[in-house]
């Protein structure tokens, strides 16, 4: 997938993911590799 734009974390970084479970697109640093993920789906419910 192609992305373009910031992160909708940090809105300060380039996107480079997008997560499968909220689609928001995130940089490196917002994205969890481990469960593919944004970081805030990754973490779960609060």
């Amino acid at each position: 997938m192609s992305l373009s734009g910031l992160c909708q974390v940090c809105e300060a970084a380039m996107a480079s993911h997008a997560c499968d479970r909220c689609g928001r697109a995130v940089c490196d640093d917002h994205w969890d590799e481990t469960v593919r993920a944004c970081a805030g789906c990754a973490a779960g419910p609060r």
